[in-house]
């Protein structure tokens, strides 16, 4: 797989070098965190705010890589920021990383919180779904 990710970084760069977009950075970002770069990643998202500080994902992706570096307070508002911006999709998913940060932290009730706003947003999501689930079972 490294292989076609080193494939997918040159397209990106490729890309970004013809027409820098907040969505071909944060994509980049995205590649580079499956390589574990994760400052990499941060870099390009940060790149990709500069552009479109209105495109929410590159604030919660910011969010999740500083959540698996371990910098949990430092992650939570960029994950605010996520849910604030006008222009994000999947809507959800800030709620889910924000509520995995309370969960890491003992804050179970902020987290149920934070899952519950998820499934207000999709129903459907089976991550957020199972983590109430455990989360409910856990305070029992």
């Amino acid at each position: 797989m490294t292989g076609r990710l080193d494939e997918a970084i040159a397209r990106y760069r490729e890309s970004i070098a013809c027409h820098p977009t907040a969505e071909a950075h944060t994509f980049l970002g995205w590649t580079y965190s499956f390589q574990d770069r994760l400052d990499d990643a941060i870099a390009e998202c940060e790149k990709a705010i500069a552009i479109d500080p209105d495109f929410g994902n590159p604030y919660n992706d910011i969010g999740s890589y500083l959540f698996k570096q371990g910098k949990l307070d430092e992650a939570i508002p960029w994950l605010e920021r996520a849910i604030a911006a006008p222009r994000y999709e999947p809507r959800h998913f800030p709620h889910c990383n924000l509520g995995r940060i309370y969960w890491a932290k003992g804050l179970l009730n902020r987290a149920i919180g934070e899952f519950e706003r998820a499934l207000e947003i999709d129903p459907e999501s089976r991550f957020a779904q199972g983590a109430l689930a455990a989360l409910r079972h856990q305070l029992q």
